[in-house]
């Protein structure tokens, strides 16, 4: 099977998911995939060798400041133009299916084409009825035009009763007894105002991965780091906890990890508020609405997760792909929900929520 697959590159969840499946494909001799990534400049990527010869164009993403997404500026700086040439440039004719994590100009080439299309990504999981915060009509037309698909599999921390599979995380939790570290992850936030924020915490230590550091800097008790993969996973790995903001794919590893969680959601992206909303309401994070040293002081004192096993392999989604009966869902959904390993605390919150 020759696969295409468009990947978001805006944030680095979708990369990470696109990792997994890009390393379980290469093991396989029925799958041939080509990667497609736009919503950065082709020069930010890093860590890329997985995907061998994969293209990049300028896509679609939006734009933001101080934590905010700005609509005003995502608009303006849209080169729609560019986007509209880039679709219709893009031949998938040789290709017998497009796997798509919400990425705009392989989706819509695919429409134009007829080429049969599956959205697997945590935004097509907010097509079904789910937990949803702060949802406008503007969200829900991206959600259905941003990146069309023929099939939507959502990827979510819970099934819902409906098309969704859990996430693919190959982080196992490590045991250490040494008194370790804050891992911090806010890519849209000011980095004077977190270090701000961080400065009169001086009994704990900070490991801040932003992508404004282009070398490692010591600033007393927080320290600053470029963009990593291996880097931030091990930074992942040994922390106490993880402030970050409401992405998907750091939110699963970290539950994975048992780490707790302080999340501050990028304002304006309901993905991200309504992330926090299901956290919340399985007791799994604390949240951080604004960058205050008191509220993180506070949760510093509290106790780690409860950890949540997903499943580490996809080869029962890769086997699915290839089988080709997409429309029949309910087989892979169920095959993947009984991998996971849900804590007492936990399971017993999804009972009381009548999820």
């Amino acid at each position: 099977m020759k696969i295409l697959y468009g990947v978001q590159g805006t944030g680095n969840g979708h990369i990470a998911r696109a990792r997994i499946l890009a390393v379980a494909m290469q093991k396989r001799k029925d799958i041939d995939v080509d990667f497609v990534f736009s919503g950065r400049p082709a020069n930010g990527y890093f860590d890329m060798d997985v995907f061998a010869h994969y293209r990049t164009f300028t896509g679609l993403t939006f734009s933001c400041k101080k934590g905010r997404v700005s609509r005003l500026q995502t608009l303006h700086q849209s080169r729609l133009l560019r986007f509209l040439d880039d679709v219709r440039a893009l031949d998938v004719s040789a290709y017998d299916l497009l796997i798509n994590d919400f990425e705009p100009v392989t989706a819509w080439a695919a429409r134009q084409q007829s080429l049969p299309s599956i959205s697997i990504s945590h935004q097509a999981a907010f097509t079904y009825p789910v937990p949803q915060s702060g949802a406008g009509l503007v969200d829900k037309l991206v959600l259905n035009y941003f990146a069309p698909a023929d099939i939507q599999i959502g990827v979510h921390w819970y099934h819902f009763n409906q098309p969704i599979i859990p996430p693919f995380v190959l982080e196992k939790p490590v045991h250490y007894d040494c008194r370790s570290h804050i891992l911090v992850y806010l890519p849209f936030e000011d980095i004077n105002e977190i270090q701000q924020m961080l400065e009169p915490l001086a009994e704990c230590r900070f490991k801040c991965y932003h992508p404004a550091i282009s070398a490692e800097m010591n600033c007393g008790h927080v320290r600053w780091y470029p963009p990593s993969k291996n880097g931030f996973q091990y930074a992942l790995q040994y922390a106490d906890g993880v402030i970050a903001n409401g992405g998907f794919e750091l939110s699963s590893e970290a539950l994975q990890l048992g780490k707790k969680l302080l999340v501050k959601p990028l304002q304006g992206q309901f993905e991200q508020l309504s992330n926090v909303l299901t956290l919340h309401k399985l007791g799994l994070c604390q949240t951080l609405f604004q960058l205050n040293t008191d509220t993180v002081e506070e949760w510093l004192l509290a106790p780690a997760n409860e950890a949540i096993r997903f499943p580490d392999n996809p080869h029962i989604l890769l086997d699915w792909l290839v089988k080709g009966d997409w429309k029949e869902t309910l087989p892979l959904c169920k095959s993947l929900w009984e991998e996971v390993k849900y804590g007492y605390r936990t399971r017993e919150k999804l009972s009381s929520l009548a999820f």
